[in-house]
């Protein structure tokens, strides 16, 4: 079983596009979670959308993510 650790959440699609290009750039495969319950909820905001990675990759995608100044 592989443990996902959550690096941004959000509710703009075009940042965690961003922002999961960032990582795929590092070598790094990242998860969206809860985009289905967020489109469900109408868009209104209420449930933001997740971008996980793997756990073994969290201290480098956070690194990734800062050094962009995106954390």
């Amino acid at each position: 079983m592989r443990i996902m650790r959550v690096v941004a959440t959000s509710n703009d699609p075009v940042r965690l596009s961003y922002l999961t290009a960032l990582l795929a750039d590092a070598g790094i495969e990242a998860v969206l979670f809860d985009l289905h319950a967020s489109i469900v909820e109408g868009s209104i905001g209420a449930i933001q959308r997740r971008l996980a990675v793997p756990s073994d990759d969290y201290a480098q995608a956070c690194r990734v993510l800062g050094e962009a100044g995106e954390i």
